[in-house]
């Protein structure tokens, strides 16, 4: 089962537009981007689509804004990983903030292992928008206790303290104000979205040229001349390793420094 994947991995190179479809072809969602994935709340939708009954679904938020929402959605996936022994990583504080180079690798890792456990097979039987509702009716119930109490409350402090706090500024100027401020806003939005997606493709170019590097030295490393020398098995340790955690540098260094002291040996002896 998939729960190490090495970075050079084809899972890594999974397409934005495939992942895409693969979640809303699955659950029956309308994503356009990777980022809105950010909330967990899929994520633990496609193990729970992967182990039917596995997931609390009623803890699944899916209408998470906040940060704090969120997290209580990574919460859910943590303990469904340790129900299942998955081990692997979840980068929390990076997903919750929805950047999207985070949330395209953690869903790239996401699809590997489901497809790894279900052979790629969607689960027919299973009702991705009816699992979604059962969680929202169970959640909603116990929000609307919340608001309702909460509304008690500010009726009774807005009928206490009476126009006391109204607002001096009215009427026209009012709405000219919030207007600039609004446009103002969409303003900053838009031109930050648009950094954003800059950064985004630059990342890719940088990903993509240096994985071309790295395939480059692996072709290398496989040609019969070279593949059983010591350099090239001690290269294909560091590009094949499992472990994204830990350096295999020390461990292909080790092998190379063993061989070499092997080879000084044998000649020696002859």
């Amino acid at each position: 089962m998939a729960t190490n994947i090495g970075m050079m991995d084809s899972a890594y190179f999974v397409g934005r537009n495939e992942l895409l479809t693969w979640i809303n072809n699955r659950l029956q969602l309308h994503l356009s981007r990777i980022e809105e994935a950010a909330s967990g709340a899929v994520q633990c939708q496609m193990l729970d689509m992967t182990y039917p009954g596995v997931v609390p679904m009623h803890k699944v938020n899916f209408d998470a804004k906040t940060e704090y929402d969120m997290i209580q959605n990574y919460k859910v996936l943590q303990d469904v990983f340790n129900k299942l022994k998955i081990e692997k990583h979840i980068e929390v504080n990076k997903l919750v903030k929805g950047r999207p180079l985070d949330n395209l690798e953690f869903l790239q890792w996401l699809k590997r292992y489901c497809d790894s456990v279900n052979g790629g097979i969607m689960n027919e039987n299973y009702n991705p928008v009816e699992r979604r509702c059962k969680g929202g009716k169970e959640r909603s119930s116990r929000g609307s206790q919340k608001i309702s109490k909460s509304l008690q409350t500010n009726n009774m402090h807005n009928a206490g303290s009476g126009d006391i706090g109204h607002s001096k500024i009215s009427g026209p100027r009012q709405a000219k104000i919030y207007g600039a401020n609004s446009a103002q806003e969409v303003q900053a939005l838009s031109k930050e979205i648009t950094d954003l997606k800059l950064s985004v493709d630059l990342l890719e170019k940088e990903r993509d040229f240096y994985f071309a590097k790295l395939r480059d030295i692996e072709i290398l490393c496989q040609t019969p001349e070279l593949e059983n020398l010591p350099v090239a098995v001690a290269i294909k340790k560091i590009l094949y390793a499992a472990d994204a955690k830990e350096s295999a540098l020390a461990e292909a260094q080790e092998y190379l420094s063993q061989t070499l002291e092997a080879g000084e040996g044998r000649a020696e002896e002859d």
